[in-house]
This record gives C-alpha cells, structure tokens and sequence, in this order.
C-alpha cells in the first residue's frame, strides 16, 4: 500500500505461481523465494533494496532458524541495513509457510 512516499508492503512469502510452496519447509529456500518477491514489489514501485528502510520478518521455529535469519540479510542487502525485527510465530496463515516478510520503501530515498 503507497500512503505517500513510504510503500507498506506485507505479506512477501515463498509460495509459487499456483500458490504452493516448492521448497517444502527448507527454511533458507523459503527465505530466498520470499526475498526474489520483494525484489518484484521493488521493481513494481520503480525502487531498489537501498530505498528498504525497514522490515520484519515472521519466522515458524524461529529459535532452530534464528542464525540462518541472521546471515539472510547481509546476503540479500549486502552493506545496506534496514532496520529490523524477527519475531517468533507459531502457525503461520498457510500450511507449509515457514517465513513472511514486511517492508517499508521510503522512494524519496537514493536508489
């Protein structure tokens, strides 16, 4: 949703073109797929990972997956660091989901 400048972006998830999720429950490959989604919503707003001014991600399990979730992000900003918050989840809203994100584009920002 664009309220301005900063685009609120929820619900950035590894399910595929028919809704299914290919990578099973592999944590890291759900995480991958989930970020190649946030590079689409960025290319759709004309944005780059720069512009990312924070995020949240919604992990199942999050103490076996916390390191993994760790280094995801210098692999997928590289020096940029947006602030950030994971947070613990139990059940996520679909079977097999393993990991959600939600980000916030502020545009005004250097690309």
């Amino acid at each position: 949703m664009r309220s301005g400048e900063p685009v609120h972006v929820s619900g950035q998830f590894a399910f595929d073109a028919a809704g299914e999720f290919p990578d099973g429950y592999d944590f890291g490959a759900q995480l991958r797929r989930a970020h190649a989604h946030m590079d689409r919503v960025l290319d759709h707003y004309g944005a780059t990972r720069n512009q990312i001014v924070s995020q949240t991600l919604y992990v199942v399990d999050l103490r076996h997956h916390a390191a993994a979730a760790a280094r995801a992000n210098p692999a997928y900003f590289g020096e940029h660091r947006p602030a950030g918050t994971v947070l613990g989840v139990t059940e996520p809203t679909v079977p097999g989901q393993v990991v959600e994100i939600a980000f916030v584009i502020e545009a005004r920002l250097p690309a």
